[in-house]
């Protein structure tokens, strides 16, 4: 979705062929998805996220990408302690101008959706088919700025995932990645460790 909009009111972040944009804000766009502009309220029928107050539009989902989700989501739901919260593809507001939907995010329980703010967040899981690359690299560096302790990439075709720890304002200073036969813990709900063989997930390659 590209909307090239400029108002002497309006600021503007500057894109990549050098036209200038309309700087969306987060209110603004929660306003505009309340009245149905997106496809309703959950924006169902156009995924996005909000980039420096660009819409910058999400990749399709395909089959991998929502096996191994929905894979990982039964297991982990089951588990989940008491003293964790967590949702599938809910909003991370960080700012005025900023969200990101992950596919998995767990934070401290007795903090509302409304008021979750990243310093609550406890893992973050983005399960990835074509944006392996983004997720691994931009997306990373984001969270790591937000202070996300724990963010895991899990590729979701061949099954390998790479875990980001100790954040930094330049990125993560620890980067692993883990075969899908491998014990992967979450560094704050110990009760969530899981290897992805054992949920039946197996390499496409």
């Amino acid at each position: 979705m590209n909307l090239h909009l400029r108002t002497p009111e309006c600021p503007t972040t500057q894109a990549a062929e050098g036209l200038p944009r309309r700087k969306w804000t987060l209110a603004e766009i929660e306003a505009l998805a309340e009245q149905g502009v997106f496809g309703g309220v959950d924006r169902e029928r156009e995924r996005f996220e909000l980039v420096g107050g660009e819409i910058v539009p999400m990749s399709p989902k395909g089959s991998w990408h929502e096996n191994v989700k929905r894979a990982l989501s039964r297991h982990w739901f089951k588990a989940l302690p008491p003293e964790v919260e967590a949702l599938t593809e809910t909003t991370l507001r960080s700012g005025p101008h900023d969200f990101r939907e992950p596919d998995l995010l767990f934070w401290h329980a007795g903090v509302t959706v409304a008021d979750l703010k990243p310093a609550h967040v406890l893992l973050i899981v983005e399960v990835s088919d074509s944006s392996l690359s983004y997720d691994r690299d931009r997306k990373a560096d984001y969270y790591a700025s937000l202070g996300i302790p724990d963010y895991w990439v899990v590729d979701a075709r061949r099954l390998v995932t790479r875990i980001h720890r100790q954040p930094q304002e330049t990125g993560y200073a620890q980067v692993t990645d883990h075969a899908h036969t491998e014990r992967m813990t979450p560094l704050h709900i110990t009760a969530l460790a899981v290897v992805l063989a054992d949920l039946g997930l197996l390499p496409s390659d």
